[in-house]
């Protein structure tokens, strides 16, 4: 069933109203017709089942049959401390990490980044490319919030930011042990925010390791088998999604 996001000032009752772009969506590419049914999110973690019941020059009204909780959204927020990589990886790691469950992903500047953007507009214009794909995301995999891309922050900013967060974990390819990084994992498991950092090709600094470690997160295994940077953050998420997924 579709899935599509709306204003929280778009639900009246038992009536739910698509406007934007979703409307020629719904009426052009996706040729639904009245009673069709639809699923609606107005970012409050709430799914509604609605049937269409009017279409309007700018909207369409839809009738509101059932409400549940977001069963698609973990019971605990991911943040996705994503060292900024080259290229068109980070749309890759945005879409995935979406359908797997994160909460935010927050592009980082960090010691071994490549890429710089030292012109705002483009900088601003990835950012809006990095939402659409965070919010055709949500869409496609039935969520029922549109996880934030947030602003470019430094490896320091991000630290900071961490530490709002109930745990946290750093892979780190010169950590050793399997036993240990099971036993990390299985902390997670009543934890209600957790952080991930992922450093870029060319990996986490030793001064950034030290600084993390210092600020409390978990250095971690992801096996004896060096990732990519557009691997290993989708694997730990992987994982823990497992771990504490209901």
């Amino acid at each position: 069933m579709s899935n599509f996001f709306i204003d929280s000032g778009n639900i009246d009752g038992e009536n739910a109203y698509v406007t934007g772009s979703d409307v020629n969506h719904i009426k052009n590419v996706l040729r639904m017709k009245e009673s069709d049914e639809i699923k609606l999110s107005a970012g409050d973690g709430l799914l509604y089942t609605a049937t269409i019941s009017e279409f309007l020059p700018d909207r369409i009204v839809c009738r509101i049959i059932d409400c549940e909780g977001g069963k698609s959204e973990l019971p605990a927020k991911i943040v996705l401390f994503q060292g900024l990589p080259k290229k068109d990886k980070m749309e890759l790691i945005i879409q995935k990490a979406v359908e797997l469950g994160v909460s935010e992903i927050v592009p980082v500047m960090m010691k071994r980044t490549i890429v710089k953007f030292e012109d705002n507009k483009k900088e601003q214009k990835k950012l809006e490319r990095w939402r659409t794909i965070s919010l055709t995301a949500a869409k496609q995999s039935g969520r029922a919030v549109v996880p934030e891309v947030s602003d470019f922050i430094t490896f320091n900013e991000a630290v900071k930011r961490a530490e709002g967060l109930e745990y946290n974990l750093i892979p780190y390819e010169n950590e050793k042990g399997m036993d240990k990084a099971r036993e990390l994992i299985k902390e997670v498991k009543n934890k209600k925010s957790i952080g991930i950092f992922i450093g870029p090709e060319g990996g986490i600094s030793e001064d950034e390791l030290e600084l993390a470690i210092n600020a409390g997160a978990k250095p971690i295994s992801l096996g004896n088998r060096i990732l990519r940077t557009e691997t290993a953050g989708l694997a730990l998420v992987s994982v823990i999604a497992f771990e504490i997924d209901v």
